[in-house]
């Protein structure tokens, strides 16, 4: 902790511990209450299939990528937490196979009830994430609110021909999870003082590490789609790729890494409101086992902040790409593969 560990930032939250986002469904409904979009041939990526951000074509050599993420506090330390809104936001720009090169903070602190050296903290752990990422700071925007929130939006490139989205994926691709899940457990569990340090060092760490090497490892395989799951959860996004893509996806749960302490933590009632969401949201999307338990379907649609990259890879190419990204220090793990059967569904075995 800092020297402002007295302040509990995430107390100041209304929102609980996930830093979640509006859920799919409310979200699909309100954009259905809008225009359609003037068609443009430039547009790469939109709206059109809940991707993580979106691309803009300014020549056929160069196009942008661009997303803006923000959320309230989901850890004390002020640093920590700009680092991990940092991190956070430049994954959609890796998810996508580009590369970040500019950012915005957005701010929102109450200037009159907390040290203005806290705000400070929060800043210079997002400056010092956005150089490790090699992208640069070129201003932003603050109001003065009651409840603090921070975050950036992102500008990256990527060739046209080089896009990675969430609707590429083809039967007999093996699926490849970057990071372990059950980040929104934890997260809560901050806030209602059930972790020890150490536990809130590590959940931090891994929030707080960008997805920079996972997707430069990625480029020189046959990567055919790409989604960074966050707070739809990972079954959420997984049902975004399979929809978007027109095929079925297989998750094995035993293969998929979890957290320490969070089945415990879950059965005691640390659930967020934002995966109880995503758990809903997903009913006729998702088959579950009979035999399995009520948490263990939660903890895979738990809401995720700043979690890894999801992979769409040639089955043929998955078990090397794991053992480089594991060689990196990558906690990369095979987690399902892409069927040809039950399109646009998963099946969680």
């Amino acid at each position: 902790m800092t020297q402002f560990e007295s302040v509990k930032l995430t107390s100041l939250s209304t929102k609980g511990g996930c830093g979640c986002k509006i859920g799919p469904a409310d979200l699909s409904e309100v954009i259905r209450m809008l225009p359609p979009a003037a068609p443009n041939p430039n547009l790469l990526v939109g709206l059109d299939t809940s991707d993580d951000a979106g691309v803009y074509r300014l020549n056929e050599e160069l196009a942008i990528v661009q997303t803006l993420d923000f959320f309230t506090p989901i850890v004390d330390d002020p640093y920590s937490f700009g680092q991990i809104a940092a991190a956070n936001a430049l994954s959609d720009i890796y998810a996508m196979g580009g590369k970040p090169l500019t950012a915005l903070n957005i701010v929102a602190f109450p200037i009159a009830t907390l040290d203005k050296k806290i705000l400070a903290e929060i800043m210079l752990g997002a400056a010092d994430k956005l150089q490790e990422a090699g992208a640069t700071l070129v201003g932003g925007h603050s109001i003065d609110d009651k409840e603090p929130k921070f975050g950036l939006a992102v500008t990256g490139l990527v060739h046209p021909q080089k896009v990675r989205t969430n609707a590429g994926a083809k039967p007999g691709d093996k699926l490849i999870l970057t990071k372990p899940i059950g980040v929104g457990i934890l997260t809560s569990s901050i806030k209602n003082n059930l972790l020890f340090e150490d536990e809130i060092t590590h959940v931090t760490k891994i929030m707080a590490t960008l997805n920079k090497t996972a997707a430069e490892t990625m480029e020189a395989y046959t990567v055919h789609a790409c989604t960074d799951v966050t707070g739809f959860g990972l079954l959420g996004h997984t049902s975004e790729m399979a929809k978007g893509s027109g095929v079925g996806i297989r998750i094995i749960k035993n293969q998929v890494p979890v957290l320490d302490r969070v089945r415990e933590l879950a059965e005691k009632g640390v659930i967020p409101g934002g995966t109880k969401n995503n758990f809903a949201h997903l009913t006729g999307s998702v088959t579950f086992p009979e035999t399995m338990d009520q948490i263990d379907r939660l903890i895979l649609c738990d809401a995720v902040t700043s979690g890894g990259l999801l992979i769409s890879v040639a089955g043929a190419e998955a078990d090397k790409m794991v053992t480089e990204l594991q060689t990196e220090g990558v906690e990369a793990r095979i987690i399902g593969d892409v069927i040809e059967e039950q399109h646009g569904h998963v099946v969680v075995e």
